[in-house]
């Protein structure tokens, strides 16, 4: 087709977004992308996902050679850290990453337009960049502008003393004191970084638990891993302001003595990015929580426009949206696309991981599903103990009369691996006895997934 006639626009080029582009191309689509940022790969590449995961595993290798290895007898003198390279590390994965997916562009033939995208009407999408104005025409749209952070009243961003986790990634000295605003993975994982790396961490949950959303008893059991590592964790704490002062900043709790810090992250959530799409040309409404409602195959209430990941109902996960970007395509050019939103996993990456996909025990619960759970520690495991990792565990929710598994919640070393064996099992329909009459090698982890499939029936056999 010539320029500016596509058969598919994707705006958005974050893991939803550039998938769908892919996808699309290899199904002989001609697919334009639109992205407003010079760089590919949205928030989750360039400022989320990944980097957070090279600090957190840059953090962890320095906290271990600092304080763990005499126990495996290895003895280290003069660990010194080395910030400016960590975080130099830490843009080098960045850039590499990016640059693969504008390679994969260029491999699948898809047009990348660099600029805002806003709809002119339905089926043209204009481009704005400082380079001008482009119009873009095509049967189908597909929204994928993924999500920003979300503000709290009273919190003053500055993006320098008081910022989010895009500063978070970035500070060019250790705090002597952080604040982190929010108890949800983002905080969780970026406080965990800074406080291996010397930082006091505070971290303020305005609910009475941390991780919503987690299966309450394996979030209480990260709660206290967390807290003997070093995190001061305040839950019932409402932040009533922050504001800069001086070098530094302060942060005003309901109830409790202001706190002066070094810096704040603002951590409460995420909200659907739709400003400036000019969804109001083509009819679309936005619910109550900022998010475009969709129907069957992900179409709007516009024919011909879709939308996907975190702009829409539904966890806000780049693997979800990578899904729904897959399934929507396949759905538009052969009528057939689908997406479990029962086998979504969900991974904290601290140290141990957060794992879970399916129900959680208070979801069971609440829905008045009747249920049996089976648990197995990582102490009684053989690999953790030689790993030195023993820390959590597994645990299984299974149905009582079909034995089918609702639910797996993991809090252990490799969480993040191993839950991909759950999210398999829930995908086939898989029953608590399928697990646990499944061999699973000897020593790993894994096993302890086997346990408490076998702890489901009461029979462990190692604990």
């Amino acid at each position: 087709m010539g320029d500016g006639r596509h058969d598919l626009i994707v705006i958005g080029a974050g893991p939803g977004g550039y998938v769908a582009a892919i996808r699309a191309a290899q199904l002989g689509l001609d697919v334009a992308c639109v992205e407003k940022e010079p760089a590919l790969g949205g928030t989750c590449l360039r400022v989320g996902c990944i980097p957070s995961k090279a600090l957190l595993e840059a953090s962890e290798r320095y906290a271990e050679a600092k304080h763990g290895f005499e126990s495996f007898g290895v003895k280290l003198s003069g660990v010194e850290l080395d910030l400016t390279r960590m975080l130099k590390r830490k843009d080098d994965t960045v850039r590499a990453l990016t640059a693969g997916v504008a390679g994969l562009f260029k491999k699948n033939k898809i047009t990348r337009y660099t600029g805002q995208a806003s709809f002119a009407s339905r089926g043209l999408v204009r481009v704005t960049s400082s380079e001008g104005t482009t119009e873009l025409g095509a049967e189908h749209v597909i929204i994928a502008t993924g999500s920003k952070v979300t503000p709290l009243r009273g919190v003053e961003l500055d993006g320098d003393r008081i910022g989010t986790s895009t500063e978070a990634l970035a500070y060019p000295e250790v705090p002597g004191h952080l604040v982190v605003i929010g108890a949800g993975f983002i905080g969780l994982e970026l406080g965990s970084v800074w406080q291996r790396l010397g930082a006091k961490v505070t971290v303020l949950e305005y609910l009475p638990r941390i991780l919503p959303g987690i299966d309450g008893e394996i979030a209480a059991e990260a709660h206290r891993v967390l807290t003997r590592q070093g995190l001061e964790i305040r839950t019932g704490a409402r932040v009533t302001g922050a504001r800069r002062e001086g070098a530094g900043a302060w942060v005003g709790v309901e109830g409790a003595e202001p706190i002066a810090c070094d810096r704040v992250l603002l951590a409460v959530g995420r909200s659907p990015n739709t400003e400036g799409l000019g969804l109001e040309q083509v009819g679309i409404t936005l619910d109550e929580r900022g998010r475009i409602p969709v129907g069957e195959g992900w179409s709007s209430s516009v024919p011909g426009i879709y939308a996907i990941g975190d702009v829409i109902s539904g966890p806000m996960l780049a693997h979800k949206a990578s899904e729904e970007g897959v399934a929507c395509v396949e759905r538009i050019v052969t009528g057939h696309g689908h997406v479990n939103y029962d086998a979504i996993p969900g991974v904290c990456y601290t140290h141990p991981e957060i794992a879970s996909v399916g129900k959680s025990e208070e979801e069971l619960v609440e829905q008045r599903v009747l249920y049996k759970k089976g648990s197995f520690p990582f102490m009684a495991n053989g690999r953790a103990k030689s790993l030195g990792a023993v820390d959590g565990r597994v645990k299984i929710l299974a149905h009582a009369d079909t034995d089918r598994v609702l639910g797996v919640h993991i809090l252990g070393a490799r969480a993040g691996e191993l839950i991909a064996e759950a999210v398999a099992a829930i995908e086939f329909g898989a029953s608590a006895e399928d697990l646990a009459r499944t061999c699973h090698a000897h020593p790993t982890l894994a096993e302890a997934v086997k346990e408490a499939a076998l702890a489901v029936d009461g029979r462990a056999v190692h604990f």
